[in-house]
C-alpha cells in the first residue's frame, strides 16, 4: 500500500541540468518536503548513444549546489537502488519476460526502413502514422523465417485498440487519449535495453513512487505509461505535469536567449538561492504577494493546487533582481566566500592572498554588495582595492578630470590627506570638508575627481570607506599619480 508519498526526479544524462529540470526537481523536492515524504533521485541512463557518466555527475553537483538534496539515490543509496537505470537491466528483462509469458507484448521483425515506408504510405493517405500491428499475431513459423534473415527484433506491448486512457493530472485535471490514436508502442529496443516508457514505469512501481511530477512535455507519453502500468498490473501513481517555461518572446526557451544551464548561471555569479527563489515563483503562485521565498517558507506552502495550468515565462531580468537581492541580504562571510573564486579567476588575487587578506576581503565586500546584481558584478567592482587604477571612466574624466583646476585639487586633496595622524572615515571626511570650505568650493567638487582618482569610476561605496580600506599611502599616491596624468 502506497501510503507515504514518494516522488522523484528522473533525469537523463545526456547534458547540464537545464533550468526547467531544476525547477522539476525543486517542485519535487518541495511537495515531498511538504507532505513530510521521501525525494528520490534516478539516473535514466538507458539511452546508451548519448548518456554520460560526466553529464549524470554534473546533474548530481548542479543539485547539490542548488541546495536539493534527495532522500534516495546516487551517493546516498537507499533500499530501492540501483539508483541508475544501467544496472536495473535485470529487472526490466524479467518483467518483459513475464509481459510476452502472459501474451501481453509480442515481438516485431519490421526493419527501420520498413516501418519508415508505412509511415510515409500513411502520411500520403492522410492518416496518423502509427504502427499497424503487423507482427502482432506471427506464428512460430513465421518468427523462425524473420530469425533466419537475421532481423533483430523489438518487443512491443499490446495496447486496447479501442476506449479511451485518462489521465486525471493533479494540474491540469481531467486529460482524455482515444486508443484509436495510440499504437501498439516499443517497450525493447532490439539491443536489449528498454525503452524510456517501459523502465520508467517499471521503476516507479519498484520504487514505490506515489506521485509523478514531471515537466509538460510528458503528457503525451502518459497513455503509454498506464498502457505499461495496467498490462503489467501495477497501481498507477498520480500524475502532476507543470506548466512549460517559455522565452520572453514565448517560444520555447533555448541558447538564444542566453544561459539556460544551472552551471551556466552559477559561473555568470548567480547565487542558488536566488535561483531557488526564482523557480520556486516559475509557475507557482503564493497565497500573498511576496517574491522573496526562502526554501522554509516555500516547503511550509507549497502545493500542487497552486501550479499554474499556462506556461511560465522565463525573465532573467527578474532572477537578477532577486539575485541582488540575497547579494544584499546574506550573511557577509558567506558572500566573501562565494565571491572569492570570481577573484581568483579574474586574477584580482591570488590563492595567498585570498588566504592571507580575507578579513580585508570581507571589509570590502561589505562596502561593495549593494551596488552588485551578481558575484561576477561584485568582483569586478572591487578590483581596485588590489589592482592600480591603469584607466579612468570616460564620462569622469569629461566631468571630473577637466583642466588645471582639477589636477590641483587633487595635489591639496592628498596633502591634506597626509597631514592627518589619524586614519579613520571621520577624520578623512573632516579634512576634505575643511579643505573644501577654505577653497570656497562645494565639497563635491574634490570628493568625485578623488573617487575617480583613486578607483577608475564614477560610482561606488563612500568615499571615505574606500579611502580608509586603500590607506594613506596608496590613496595619496593614486591621487597625485591622477594629477600628472590630468597635466600631460
Amino acid at each position: 500500500m502506497k501510503d507515504t508519498v514518494r516522488v522523484r526526479f528522473a533525469p537523463s544524462p545526456t547534458g547540464s541540468l537545464h533550468i526547467g529540470g531544476a525547477r522539476t526537481a525543486l517542485f519535487n523536492l518541495l511537495f515531498a518536503r511538504n507532505n513530510g515524504g521521501t525525494f528520490v533521485l534516478r539516473i535514466e541512463d538507458t539511452d546508451t548513444e548519448r548518456s554520460t557518466e560526466e553529464s549524470a555527475m554534473q546533474i548530481v553537483r548542479s543539485l547539490r549546489w542548488l541546495g536539493l538534496d534527495w532522500d534516495e539515490g546516487p551517493e546516498k543509496g537507499g533500499e530501492f537502488g540501483p539508483y541508475f537505470q544501467s544496472h536495473r537491466l535485470e529487472l526490466y528483462k524479467k518483467e518483459v519476460q513475464r509481459l510476452l509469458a502472459e501474451g501481453k507484448a509480442y515481438y516485431c521483425y519490421c526493419t527501420p526502413e520498413e516501418l519508415a515506408e508505412r509511415r510515409e504510405a500513411a502520411l500520403k493517405a492522410g492518416k496518423a502514422p502509427r504502427y499497424d500491428g503487423c507482427c502482432r499475431n506471427l506464428t512460430d513459423e513465421q518468427k523462425k523465417k524473420f530469425e533466419a534473415e537475421g532481423r533483430k527484433p523489438t518487443i512491443r506491448i499490446k495496447v486496447p485498440q479501442e476506449g479511451q486512457t485518462i489521465v486525471d493530472d493533479l494540474i491540469r485535471g481531467r486529460v482524455v487519449f482515444e486508443n484509436s490514436v495510440l499504437d501498439d508502442f516499443i517497450i525493447f529496443k532490439s539491443n536489449g535495453i528498454p525503452t524510456y516508457n517501459f523502465a520508467c514505469v517499471v521503476d516507479d512501481n519498484a520504487m514505490k513512487i506515489t506521485h509523478i511530477i514531471r515537466a509538460e512535455e510528458h503528457l503525451s507519453n502518459t497513455p503509454k505509461q498506464i498502457q505499461a502500468y495496467n498490462a503489467l498490473g501495477y497501481e498507477i501513481p498520480q500524475f502532476a505535469h507543470v506548466p512549460m517555461i517559455l522565452a520572453p518572446d514565448r517560444s520555447k526557451l533555448s541558447k538564444r536567449h542566453g544561459a539556460t544551464s544551472v552551471e551556466e548561471f552559477r559561473d555568470q555569479g548567480y547565487l542558488a538561492e536566488a535561483i531557488v527563489n526564482y523557480l520556486t515563483l516559475l509557475g507557482w503562485s503564493p497565497e500573498g504577494n511576496e517574491e522573496i521565498f526562502g526554501m522554509e517558507k516555500a516547503i511550509k506552502e507549497f502545493s500542487l493546487e497552486r501550479v499554474n495550468k499556462t506556461a511560465a515565462v522565463y525573465d532573467v531580468k527578474k532572477l537578477t533582481w532577486i539575485n541582488g537581492h540575497y547579494l544584499r541580504e546574506l550573511d557577509i562571510d558567506y558572500i566573501t566566500k562565494q565571491v572569492i573564486p570570481f577573484m581568483l579567476k579574474k586574477g584580482i588575487i591570488s590563492e595567498e592572498e585570498a588566504e592571507k587578506r580575507y578579513e580585508y576581503i570581507k571589509q570590502i565586500a561589505a562596502i561593495s554588495r549593494d551596488r552588485s546584481k551578481t558575484l561576477d558584478e561584485l568582483a569586478d567592482s572591487i578590483a581596485f582595492f588590489f589592482k592600480d587604477v591603469t584607466e579612468y571612466e570616460e564620462k569622469g574624466v569629461k566631468k571630473h578630470f577637466a583642466g588645471e583646476k582639477a589636477a590641483e585639487l587633487l595635489i591639496k586633496g592628498a596633502e591634506a590627506l597626509e597631514k592627518l595622524d589619524e586614519f579613520t572615515h571621520d577624520s578623512t571626511e573632516k579634512a576634505f570638508r575643511a579643505l573644501a570650505e577654505n577653497m570656497g568650493i562645494k565639497a563635491a567638487e574634490l570628493i568625485h575627481p578623488t573617487r575617480l582618482a583613486i578607483s577608475g569610476r564614477t560610482v561606488g561605496p563612500g568615499l571615505f570607506e574606500i579611502i580608509v580600506l586603500l590607506g594613506k599611502e596608496e590613496t595619496v599616491r593614486r591621487m597625485r599619480k591622477a594629477a600628472g596624468w590630468i597635466r600631460k
